[in-house]
């Protein structure tokens, strides 16, 4: 279950090479039906649903039309962030000691 969870918002970035990576994903149909379930109950937009279910019944050139028309980016994207940096060893301002 966790790993359908996980495939949820890999279904919004639909780019050339996302979108086939999904499809051959091991889980990909319990996540498209997962994903269509929550189209209807209206946690994701329907339009969503209606782009997948045309893009999994459809041929080569019907995909290919359909990847043109995705807007760039193909979706929201999580950023990841970066660990704050910590000060080395030779800075002094982390291993100063004051002596009182």
């Amino acid at each position: 279950m966790r790993e359908i969870w996980a495939l949820q918002p890999r279904f919004e970035r639909r780019s050339a090479g996302a979108a086939q990576r999904l499809v051959e994903h091991l889980r990909f149909r319990a996540g498209y039906d997962f994903m269509v379930l929550r189209c209807d109950a209206g946690e994701a937009p329907a339009e969503l649903a209606a782009w997948w279910t045309r893009f999994v019944d459809g041929d080569a050139a019907v995909r290919q039309e359909l990847l043109t028309q995705v807007p760039a980016g193909g979706g929201p994207r999580k950023r990841r962030r970066r660990a704050p940096r910590r000060p080395a060893a030779g800075d002094g301002a982390a291993t100063q000691q004051v002596d009182g």
